[in-house]
């Protein structure tokens, strides 16, 4: 039930704004955190200290609440879109090269939110429609998959429930379903977080955290990420995803107007979101964090409250902030076990793929047209696939080709095409 509405720029006294400001910090907090122990997990390297992506997360929302001239609510977090290219070119090239692709990211949305101020937004729509982000999510999720089965100890041998590691991972699931299905108001839009904490006791209970490292740790230390590289092939890799997630930037901006009732297409405008997006990114490379990407569960906790302040988003940013000093709290989620995660990411990876679905459905996407039908296969397959193709010294391979093929050939494949109602099998 929605509380009273507080308005975007309505003042809130200190004891109102403090635990308003926690309920965003822990929408946000286990997705953020997430992210990094995904990337290091699957490249058996610390890529991403989770204390940096925290710190991150909230500089990046308060730069994005600054360049939005303090009109638009929005939180900005670790981006689960950019998982898979993060890992693939911190395993190849390293994670300073991994972190100079965020930087590039940063620079292209910079570049966007340009040519948007001068030209509108129109061109975005026919570069990326529907078709081609729908199924480029799909990707996304379903391009994991065997990477979250992995991580929750589901392949291989000794797949049963004698394994500890399986019973850590298929109980993590469990909560974590049952808490996205059964719990109601602010509680229905942490279940990741839910799912984290129920997981991380449970393996406690098993004998399989060593907290050692905990209280060895300090309490109070600088978070430092990587050194930033850069290099073109490694760009190549991570850069394309960004298309991808500058159209979900877009539907996440016309939402947060739906809710909060203004229109942020128009004031502050577009260009200046997309700017406050890229601009939180590339500091986030710069510092060692992942891309950033504005948060869906916090426009959930907007919309289960009805408080739309922009103080009480930098609030929780500036918490953020300072839980990121805090060392003994990134030590402690860095041992949080990988069942744990892998039990997390089992749902996770399957909701982003079905999100792509959800897009193509709602967006009335006709798999009876063959060019939707032959867009969509040739994305699925290459992305999923894991293709790759050379080109001179960059290789572009799985996400990145697909979301490129994606793009051309929504370019050339003539939209007049003399389509039947419904396309049979193959060979008829």
């Amino acid at each position: 039930m929605a509380h009273t509405r507080i308005g975007v720029h309505e003042r809130l006294p200190m004891a109102q704004m403090i635990p308003l400001g926690l309920q965003h910090l822990f929408a946000m907090f286990g997705a953020t955190v997430l992210v990094p122990l995904l990337v290091n997990s699957g490249t058996g390297m610390m890529v991403i200290p989770p204390g940096v992506a925290l710190l991150t997360a909230g500089l990046g929302t308060l730069l994005f609440l600054a360049i939005t001239r303090f009109k638009v609510p929005a939180y900005l977090g670790s981006s689960f879109a950019f998982i898979a290219p993060l890992i693939a070119v911190a395993t190849e090239f390293g994670p300073g090269y991994a972190l100079g692709g965020a930087v590039a990211v940063g620079v292209l949305y910079v570049a966007v939110a340009l040519v948007i101020s001068f030209i509108g937004v129109d061109w975005l729509d026919r570069l990326l429609p529907p078709v081609v982000i729908g199924s480029v999510i799909v990707v996304i999720g379903l391009g994991l998959a065997s990477t979250g089965v992995q991580m929750a100890g589901l392949s291989g041998g000794n797949v049963s429930l004698a394994n500890v590691n399986v019973r850590i991972s298929l109980f993590t699931l469990v909560v974590t379903i049952l808490s996205s299905v059964l719990l109601k108001g602010f509680f229905a839009v942490i279940p990741i977080l839910i799912g984290i904490i129920a997981g991380y006791i449970f393996a406690l209970l098993q004998g399989a955290v060593d907290l050692s490292p905990v209280r060895e740790a300090a309490w109070f230390a600088l978070p430092a990420g990587q050194r930033v590289a850069f290099s073109w092939p490694a760009i190549a890799t991570i850069l394309p995803v960004a298309l991808v997630t500058i159209a979900e930037h877009l539907g996440d901006v016309l939402v947060l107007s739906k809710v909060v009732d203004r229109d942020f297409y128009r004031d502050p405008g577009l260009h200046r979101t997309i700017l406050g997006d890229g601009l939180a990114t590339l500091l986030a490379g710069l510092l060692g964090g992942p891309p950033n990407t504005t948060y869906g569960e916090n426009i959930g906790v907007m919309a289960i409250t009805g408080v739309y302040s922009v103080r009480v988003i930098a609030t929780a940013a500036v918490m953020a902030v300072i839980l990121s000093f805090v060392q003994k709290i990134g030590v402690l989620i860095q041992t949080i076990p990988e069942p744990v995660m892998g039990g997390i990411t089992i749902m996770l990876f399957g909701v982003i793929a079905s999100s792509g679905i959800r897009t193509l459905v709602e967006s009335g996407i006709d798999f009876g047209d063959k060019r939707n039908l032959m867009i969509s296969s040739v994305i699925l397959v290459l992305g999923i696939g894991g293709a790759q193709l050379q080109l001179g010294r960059i290789t572009l391979a799985g996400m990145a080709l697909a979301t490129i093929a994606g793009i051309l050939l929504n370019l050339v494949l003539p939209t007049d095409v003399d389509s039947p109602a419904k396309v049979g099998e193959p060979g008829q």
